[in-house]
């Protein structure tokens, strides 16, 4: 076979390869998506991940009763834990720019008489059962205890303080939370998870390491 035969079958089947390419692009319409509130079409639209979430399995009566008391709770508390997280992360933006260890001091100062201004009387109205409940979101949602945030943000005398004056009504400001091995936890867990997933609840993610399906797994075995 001569040289000038090699290229021609060259030619004929990069000519047939690129016509075909051609041809469908040509034959195949493509579907351009609008999106409310943007200009820009997609041919594609990224959804958010779901969890398929079962009905939890409970072993009595009282199990029932007491997920459906933590759900109240939970829901009512889950936004000042948010907002914990939001203000801490702002916080410690700041923070990084900030140099001196006065205005540092100040500027903690300012963050928390605006979480108390605005806040605290709500706070106040939270029952025994709730607050203990929110200290257990501010540590899913900042990953760090309320105990340790105080000693961080104020001193250490002030938490433990605050932790001692938490006592008296039942409460702890160390309190960690814990889905895989405090039952209410991961009740508090799945309840957050269906909240999130039906837009109850606006997500946050937790700075703890968190695996619904462990977590469940976990209960569901034992």
């Amino acid at each position: 076979m001569n040289q000038s035969s090699v290229n021609l079958r060259i030619i004929i089947l990069l000519f047939i390869v690129c016509n075909g390419f051609s041809q469908k692009n040509t034959d195949e319409e493509i579907t351009y998506i609008y999106v409310e509130g943007d200009s820009i079409p997609k041919t594609a639209i990224e959804l958010n991940e779901i969890l398929i979430l079962n009905r939890v399995k409970f072993t009595s009566k009282e199990d029932i009763k007491n997920y459906y008391l933590i759900k109240r709770r939970t829901l009512k508390v889950y936004n000042y834990a948010k907002l914990a997280s939001e203000r801490l992360d702002s916080l410690e933006s700041r923070f990084s720019r900030i140099t001196s260890k006065r205005e540092r001091k100040r500027y903690a100062k300012l963050v928390q008489k605006y979480i108390d201004n605005e806040f605290s009387e709500e706070l106040k109205k939270l029952s025994r059962s709730e607050g203990r409940i929110l200290i257990k979101l501010i540590h899913r949602q900042t990953g760090s205890t309320a105990f340790d945030l105080i000693k961080n943000l104020r001193s250490g005398w002030n938490a433990f303080w605050f932790n001692n004056t938490a006592k008296l009504f039942d409460l702890s400001l160390k309190s960690e939370y814990d889905p895989y091995t405090n039952k209410s936890d991961f009740y508090i867990e799945d309840i957050l998870q269906r909240a999130f997933q039906n837009e109850q609840l606006e997500r946050q993610s937790s700075k703890l390491v968190l695996d619904y399906y462990d977590i469940r797994s976990k209960w569901e075995n034992n």
